[in-house]
Order: C-alpha cells, then sequence, then structure tokens
C-alpha cells in the first residue's frame, strides 16, 4: 500500500505526551510471565505453493504484498487477479522455547487476541482449539504440553469464503439471505454465515478482501497462583444521594485459592478504599467492588466536543494476595450521566429520539466511520488520529461505529474519550438475515461479553445497537420472502439481537441505551415485537434515508426526521488518490476502471444525473483535464447536497411541522473511505479532505444560518447549540451579481434572541419584494449571501449563500482568471496561498495532489478580488513545491 500518504501525522495531530494519557491503561501482574509471540511466523498455502516469512499481528495478503509475492491489492483490478488467495487455506507456524522452570508453573496459557477467522491450532502436533470469530479473544490451556527447547505452534485456516459456503450449505431447512452480493459488488456469497466483518465479502463503497490471518496479538502467560484477565469501570451517578459510585469488575483466571485485598484510588478526588478479595474457585472469577467518591472532592462532567471539557481522572488499581504477589492496573475514567429520550412530544404524535448528557439535550452533529482499511494490519495509531482530528476539526460530536465492520480498536476509543466525540456503537451485523443454530449463537454470545466489556469503560461510548438495518430489512421485505414465512424470520431475530445480545448488553452494562437496530421506531418497535411496520417513520427513533433521483435541492422532500442517522451521495476522490491505483487510460468516467471501482448499481450515472440538475458538465477537450473537472463537479455536487439536508435538519430541531419535527441528531453518511474510489464519504482514504468535510465545518458549527425558499419566501433561520448563553443577533442578507464584487443591496432583520439549544427564524421576505428591494437583481443574475451579528457588530456565524435559481443558468457568471501566489506563513509547515481573480467565483477549489495536509477553507464563494487561505501541512514541503503542484478550479474554469 501507499503508506506515504499517512506519515508525519504527528505533525497535525496530538502532542506525543497527550497521545500517551490518551492510551493509558494497562495491568502490571509480576506474577504473570508473559512472552510475546508477535514478529516473523511461516506462512503456507495449502498446497505449499508458497512458503514465506510473515509477521503476526498480520494478514495473508500484507505478507504476500511485502514478499513481492504480489503487487498492491489495491492497484486497479488486483481484488479480482487476487480472488484465489481468498479460496486458499493457509498455515502460519512459528516456534519458540521457554525456561525450564516454565514446565512446572501451574497454569500455562495460548492467549490469541484475533484470529481472522476460522482456524483449527495446534501445539506440538496436539490440537488445542479451534476458532470462528475475528472478534473473540481465545485462550488456550496448554499446561503440559510446552518443551524446555523447540515448541512448535501452528495455525491452520481455513478460507472464509470456503466455510461461509459450507455453513449456508448446512442450513437446509430454510434460506438465510441475502446469498450473494449484487453482481455489481464483484463480492462474494454467505458472509451472514461467518463471524468476521461483513464489509470484507464486498460493499457499496469498498472491495472483496475475505482475509484470513492472525490479525492481533499472540502470547503465552505462565503463572502460579492467577491471573487478571481485564477489568472494567463504571461510574454512576447515584440521584438519592447526588453522589458518584465507581463499579470496578475484576476478572481473575485462578489457580490456586486465594485471598487477599483490592485498594482502589483516584487521586485527583482524594478517594480510596480497600476492599476484601476471597478466590475460592479455580478458573474464571468475577468480583465487583462500589468506590465511594469524595463527596467533598470536586468533580468535573466530561462533556461532548462543544459542549464543555474532557477531564479524565486516573483511577488505580492495587492487588494484594496472600504470600507477598501484587497486582496493579489503572485506567482514565470520566464522570457523565447519558439518556436516550423517548417521550410524548406536544402538538406530535409519535415520542421524542434525542440524547441527554448530564441533564442536558445534545444534538448529535457527525458522520459514521466505516473500517479504515480492507487489512486490518495496516491500520495504525497515525490513520486513526488523522481522522479523528478530521471529525473534530469539522465541529463534529459524534460518529456512528457501523455494523458491517470492525469493533475498532483501543485507541480510537481512547482518543474519543480524549477528543469529546460520543460514540453511537453498532455490533457488527448488517443488511442481512442471520442463522440461530446454537454454535453460532453461542459465539455470538461469547463476542458480544467480550466486546462489552472490551468497550463499556469509555465514556465516549453513548449507546449500543444490534444491526443496521436487519429490522427494516425483515419489515419492508429486501429479500422478497414468501408472506408465510415472515413470523419465522422474526423470530429468529428476535431470538438473535433481543433474547441474546440485548439480553446480554442488559446484563454487562446497566449505564447506557441499547437500541435493537438502526433505523428504528425504539420504544414503538418493542411494542411492536421488535419488528415495527414501518422502521423509518419519521415520528419515532431514528432514519435512514437515500434518495438519488429527486432534486437534492428540494429540503421538501426530506423527512422531518426526529433522528437521522444516514443519508448521504456519492462523489469521486481526488485524481491525486486515484493515480496511486491506476494508468493515464482509467482517466475517463466511461473506462473500465471506472465501471469497476463503483460497487453501487448506477452510482456513476446517478452522480452525473444529479448534478446536471444545477451545474453544466465539464467539456474541456482534453480528456485528463475533463476527468479531473468531473471528480471536482461530483464532489461540488455531493457537498452542495448534503449541506442542504443537513442544514435541514439543524434547523428542524426546535419545530412540530404536521407532527414531525425535533429533530436532535444529524450522522451523515460516510465518514471515510476504504479504498480509493467513489463513495459517499466526506474523507479520501489518506486522509485528503473532500469538498463536502471542508463544508461540514460551517453546517456543523456551534451557531449557524440557514437560508432557504418556502412558498416564495426567502427565509433565515439562526441555530444555537449552545448550552452556556442567549444570543443577540440580527440577519444582515446581501445580495450580488455574479459580474460584480460590490454587493447590490443590503437588508437586515430585527434583532432576536437565540436562545441556547435552539433554532429561530430571524428573517422572513418575499423574494419578490427582496428583488423589489434590489433593482438590478433578477434570480438569475445575483445570489445571496446571509450571516448573524451581534450588537457588538461581530459576525458570530460563517458568512452562508443560496440560490435564487441554479448556478447553470446564471446570468453573468464569468471566468474568474484566478491566479495564486504561495509563501511560507509564520506558523511551521503552513503556507499562505494568496488568490486573485476578476469576477466573483464560485466552488473555488485548491488541490495540491500528493501533498498530504489540509486548507484551513475550501470549495468557497470568493466575492473579493484577493483572498488569502493557508495550508497546512502534514510532512516537509516548501512553497515552492506547493506552487509546483497547486491547481485552483471554480465552477466557471470546468466549461
Amino acid at each position: 500500500m501507499n503508506y506515504v500518504v499517512w506519515s508525519s501525522v504527528l505533525l497535525y495531530s496530538l502532542a506525543v505526551i497527550g497521545l500517551n494519557r490518551a492510551l493509558a491503561f494497562e495491568i502490571k501482574s509480576p506474577g504473570v510471565e508473559s512472552i510475546s509471540l508477535n514478529g516473523k511466523w511461516e506462512l503456507l498455502n495449502s498446497n505449499s505453493s508458497f512458503s514465506l516469512s510473515a509477521d503476526v499481528p498480520g494478514c495473508v495478503y500484507t505478507a504476500l504484498q511485502r514478499q513481492g509475492i504480489i503487487s498492491d491489492p489495491y492497484y486497479r483490478f488486483n481484488d479480482l487477479a487476487y480472488r484465489w488467495i481468498s479460496l486458499d487455506n493457509w498455515t502460519y507456524t512459528t516456534s519458540f522455547s521457554v525456561p525450564a522452570y516454565v514446565r512446572g508453573a501451574g497454569k500455562a496459557v495460548l492467549v490469541f487476541e484475533g484470529v481472522d477467522t476460522v482456524s483449527t491450532i495446534s501445539l506440538n502436533g496436539v490440537t488445542i482449539g479451534q476458532t470462528d470469530n475475528m472478534f473473540c479473544r481465545y485462550d488456550f490451556e496448554v499446561t503440559g504440553l510446552l518443551k524446555d527447547q523447540e515448541n512448535l505452534l501452528q495455525v491452520w485456516l481455513m478460507s472464509a469464503v470456503t466455510y461461509a459456503s459450507q455453513r449456508s450449505h448446512d442450513h437446509t431447512q430454510y434460506s438465510v439471505p441475502p446469498a450473494c452480493p449484487p453482481p455489481v459488488q464483484k463480492g462474494e456469497c454467505h458472509v451472514n454465515f461467518i463471524r468476521k466483518a461483513q464489509s470484507s465479502f464486498s460493499w457499496d463503497w469498498g472491495p472483496s478482501f475475505p482475509t484470513l490471518g492472525i490479525w492481533k496479538d499472540v502470547r503465552l502467560d505462565i503463572f502460579n497462583t492467577l491471573r487478571l484477565l481485564s477489568f472494567t469501570t463504571s461510574p454512576i451517578y447515584d440521584s438519592e444521594h447526588s453522589s458518584w459510585n465507581v463499579e470496578v469488575e475484576l476478572f481473575f483466571d485462578v489457580v490456586v485459592t486465594s485471598k487477599g485485598f483490592v485498594h482502589l484510588s483516584i487521586p485527583l478526588l482524594d478517594t480510596e478504599a480497600d476492599f476484601s478479595l476471597s478466590l475460592t474457585t479455580p478458573g474464571q472469577n468475577i468480583k465487583s467492588f462500589l468506590l465511594q467518591v469524595n463527596q467533598n472532592a470536586s468533580i468535573r462532567f466530561w462533556w461532548p466536543f462543544g459542549h464543555g471539557e474532557q477531564p479524565l481522572y486516573d483511577l488505580k488499581i492495587e492487588i494484594n494476595v496472600e504470600g507477598g504477589e501484587t497486582l496493579k492496573a489503572h485506567r482514565l475514567i470520566a464522570f457523565r450521566t447519558v439518556e436516550l429520550v423517548q417521550e410524548p412530544i406536544p402538538s406530535s404524535p409519535g415520542l421524542s429520539f434525542y440524547f441527554r448528557i448530564n441533564g442536558k439535550p445534545i444534538f448529535l452533529k457527525g458522520s459514521n466511520w466505516i473500517p479504515v482499511h480492507a487489512f486490518q494490519d495496516q491500520v495504525t495509531t497515525d490513520m486513526i488520529t488523522i481522522l479523528l482530528r478530521s471529525v473534530q476539526k469539522a465541529n463534529m460530536n459524534a460518529l456512528r461505529v457501523w455494523g458491517g465492520g470492525v469493533y475498532e480498536q483501543d485507541v480510537f476509543y481512547s482518543l474519543c474519550d480524549m477528543y469529546g466525540i460520543m460514540i453511537w456503537q453498532d455490533f457488527m451485523f448488517a443488511c442481512a438475515l442471520y442463522p440461530t443454530e446454537k454454535d453460532f449463537i453461542q459465539t455470538v454470545r461469547t463476542e458480544v461479553t467480550q466486546q462489552v466489556r472490551r468497550l463499556k469503560s469509555h465514556p465516549s461510548v453513548i449507546i449500543w445497537s444490534g444491526n443496521n438495518e436487519n429490522e427494516a430489512a425483515i419489515a419492508t421485505n429486501w429479500f422478497n420472502l414468501p408472506f408465510a414465512e415472515h413470523p419465522l424470520y422474526v423470530k429468529d431475530y428476535v431470538n438473535l439481537y433481543v433474547d441474546n445480545i440485548r439480553d446480554i448488553v442488559l446484563q454487562e452494562d446497566s449505564s447506557r441505551p441499547f437500541l435493537v437496530s438502526s433505523p428504528t421506531n425504539g420504544i414503538q418497535s418493542e411494542k411492536e415485537g421488535w419488528v415495527a411496520n414501518n422502521p423509518y417513520d419519521p415520528h419515532y427513533g431514528d432514519t435512514h434515508y437515500y434518495n438519488y433521483t429527486k432534486d437534492c435541492w428540494n429540503w421538501t422532500e426530506f423527512p422531518r426526521t426526529r433522528f437521522a442517522s444516514e443519508f448521504g451521495f456519492q462523489s469521486w476522490p481526488s485524481l491525486s488518490t486515484l493515480n496511486k491505483v491506476s494508468v493515464p487510460s482509467d482517466w475517463d468516467f466511461s473506462s473500465d476502471f471506472s465501471a469497476h471501482r463503483q460497487h453501487h448499481a448506477d452510482g456513476n450515472e446517478q452522480m452525473l444525473n444529479q448534478t446536471k440538475l444545477h451545474y453544466i458538465l465539464p467539456n474541456s477537450t482534453d480528456p485528463v483535464q475533463r476527468y479531473r473537472d468531473t471528480i471536482y463537479i461530483t464532489q461540488v455536487m455531493q457537498a452542495q447536497c448534503v449541506k442542504i439536508q443537513t442544514e435541514f435538519y439543524r434547523r428542524s430541531r426546535s419545530e412540530i411541522i404536521d407532527g414531525k419535527g425535533h429533530t436532535m441528531g444529524v450522522l451523515y453518511w460516510q465518514l471515510n473511505d476504504i479504498w480509493q474510489g467513489p463513495s459517499w464519504s466526506s474523507i479520501e482514504f489518506g486522509g485528503k479532505w473532500k469538498m463536502l468535510h471542508y463544508w461540514a465545518v460551517d453546517f456543523y458549527a456551534p451557531i449557524l444560518s440557514v437560508g432557504f425558499e418556502n412558498k416564495g419566501d426567502l427565509l433565515i433561520y439562526a441555530i444555537s447549540d449552545s448550552h452556556t448563553s442567549d444570543h443577540k443577533v440580527k440577519a444582515k442578507v446581501e445580495l450580488y451579481s455574479w459580474s460584480s464584487f460590490d454587493a447590490v443591496c443590503s437588508l437586515e432583520s430585527n434583532w432576536t434572541i437565540i436562545k441556547e439549544g435552539e433554532s429561530s427564524l430571524v428573517f422572513q421576505l418575499p423574494v419578490s419584494d427582496v428583488l423589489t428591494k434590489c433593482v438590478n437583481c433578477t434570480r438569475q443574475s445575483c445570489l445571496v449571501t446571509f450571516h448573524l451579528r451581534s450588537p457588538e457588530g461581530q459576525m458570530i456565524s460563517a458568512r452562508n449563500h443560496m440560490f435564487l435559481s441554479s448556478p447553470k443558468d446564471a446570468e453573468g457568471l464569468q471566468k474568474p482568471n484566478i491566479t495564486f501566489t504561495v509563501k511560507d506563513s509564520d506558523i511551521e509547515q503552513n503556507y499562505a496561498v494568496t488568490l486573485h481573480c476578476s469576477f466573483p467565483a464560485l466552488y473555488v477549489w485548491l488541490d495540491v495532489d500528493d501533498v498530504p495536509g489540509h486548507f484551513n477553507v475550501n470549495g468557497f464563494l470568493m466575492l473579493s478580488t484577493s483572498y488569502t487561505v493557508f495550508f497546512g501541512a502534514w510532512r516537509p514541503t516548501t512553497a515552492e513545491e506547493l506552487t509546483g503542484k497547486l491547481h485552483v478550479t471554480s465552477l466557471r474554469d470546468v466549461y
């Protein structure tokens, strides 16, 4: 892969000391000797035609590429060319020695933190266990099997594709659809029969790479008395006594009956206590302790980004066992409460659906997170950090970890704790029905138990959700199942998600809400037997909404939902992202490469058809320039469509119209990309921002002005996410001619008080009256700009704009003849780019090809003869390099 794209991220991200603090949870156990088995293993395919060295953690694809046996799997059509890899069986082998005294230890356990996916594991020729779930940790006792010298450890991996096919074939009573993905996805079949990343068999935004490997750490634990497997911390607010307690759960593996005491402390809160410990049963033991926080301590709440700080407190654990053995552990904890509020709303049927954090209603603003890479062993802390910093820079406070990928790495959740990014955590089931055989249910129960225990200590995780779209799949009969069989599939659905997954979550974690699906009607779905008649009902729960054929500028088509958890439009990534996996002959929208990379049926046509509604398509005679311009115009379309829809949801937070509204969350689909191809993302593979992400900075701003037209009137709303104070504002409205930098006219609203956490109408005037006041303007010759200002004259919202007609019909819009200069700024690796133009320019877009970094603004409206923007580079560069690579494009330049 192209690692340079992600390199040098520390120029952009956290200080190292801050990152270390975010990751500060660990266990120290002198009584346990842990021998890491990570490193170089031998890798062999089924007929021994390939024998090579392979890294653990790792996967077969990565190993083959690093040994030069295959090239970049993402390159051109290699996802098809390398299909043979996933159809073969592979064996990882290593040997290790242990000190002589280890053989006499009380217990020896081989720990596999993650195997992908179906394997048989042997030590010194003896089978010690099998795996069938990518998301589970496996512990295999090997006491008595170890040798002093060479121990031979083998992991035989069965093709996930073959295994899934066999499981499906063996399920003979009734079908469990879908059998295969749509042909356009070029994927593998029956992924719902195997517990691995569902998107690894293909998705409508990603390739089919059904990975095999040992994707997490491997070690040998040796101990005589006990080991601490894991621990959880759950701060709980006691409303009756107005106090805080921290529930600490310790999970032990016991060899010898032990007694002692546990010392828990939170030094910053002057809180500590001792508890007696008695471990009387060999094997796994769970002990729970309740630490009462000092009531005289001043506790600072953890708040979502934009609503306050994210203080983290170090909780220390010391376990003293009779006989002198001491175990130590610690974790950063935070104090916050979370409620999912579903209650009646005046003047509206149905129920509300919003999150209350620390007693305050919070409007969720964010996106949906998919796997960062098809090969999880290649996902680095830098990659995750750069994406999460991009989330925060775009004024987002929430992400939904989507249910067709993976439960993310610990560092992801630790950074979200640190950044104040709330996590809606799906369990890994998506867009399918699932079998309910006993062994499948059992592995799911283990998976859910382990993942809840791993993640529940993170304050950033605010909700669990059982699956992605599976309630809707049954309710609306996605798979064209006979009506008579409907009760059977509902029964399986309830069995899996309610009787098992929900049951486990409620047992393991009472500190946050659980939803069975997304979208769902929440409580109403439960009343209807967990599968609602219409899970998309905007009067309840959350909704997913996609429509590519209707005009996205027509806001009246959008559902006035309680919570918009998925919606979006596709675009293509930049040429600098694509050229790493393509050749010049691919750079055409009618090329085989463009068709191959598009995994959404009719996706390329839908993008261009939506674009043509309001823009003139690029018509350069230079094919490469036309390709570059077409990429640009798809990003313009995507940004404008998502902006209009997001602004609609944000202004609907305080309104009930025809019984609908009170929208309290917006999560567009999707944040990131898994490879270089067209998708709904706002950030390209490698971390480069699309135009949409730049625009998100403004449409997710804490204070926002939104303009739209309704029944001939121009309306402007002011929206505030603030919980600190009301704001007195006035809307300033200016109309500009497409041919002049001077405003044709200026209008102002009366002073209005925007209450905290509300949306308010601040300006309303018939468009005909606006044009009458601006005598030299027509719908086609002028555009409208507006912003909010304070009584002190300060501009307190970013300048926004709207069109009174489609830009393709604009009169007087001319080529702006943009020129630029690049100079060093006063900040290291930051550069000032000064633009000059002859006429107003729309959607001004700056692209520095493969130089990683981002601009402070991009895709903007330029209404002055000169304008300076700044570029922050993620690696060393120069003004000369940027000058040579910078491309500047505006709408009028592409036709």
